[in-house]
């Protein structure tokens, strides 16, 4: 777990804010890694803790993304019993926001 975290870690600040093409000004990753120096959004690592503590299991993505200006963690995660589930967490509060498990094929 730790492994792949820290490289969910890396893709997180590579990919943090997805926008669409026509509104990406490169600057996404600068306003992610602000959000975090300034505090206004947890660690990766404090919500990671919080996803292990509630649900076990392996980190497959995580992202943050602003929605309707709320800054998101999206977390996929496959669990001991082999179900995906999409995970959204409050960046600012570490709340639980909304669970869905995807369907198995």
């Amino acid at each position: 777990m730790k492994l792949i975290a820290l490289a969910a870690a890396a893709v997180l600040m590579a990919t943090a804010f997805p926008v669409k093409a026509d509104r990406d000004d490169g600057r996404d990753h600068d306003r992610a890694l602000e959000a975090l120096r300034s505090g206004e959004v947890l660690s990766l690592r404090a919500i990671l803790d919080r996803v292990q503590t509630e649900f076990g299991g392996d980190l497959i993505e995580a992202e943050l993304e602003d929605e309707d200006h709320r800054l998101v963690y999206e977390i996929k995660l496959l669990t001991a019993e082999g179900r995906v589930l999409k995970l959204e967490y409050d960046a600012r509060t570490g709340d639980l926001l909304k669970t869905k498990e995807k369907p198995s094929r």
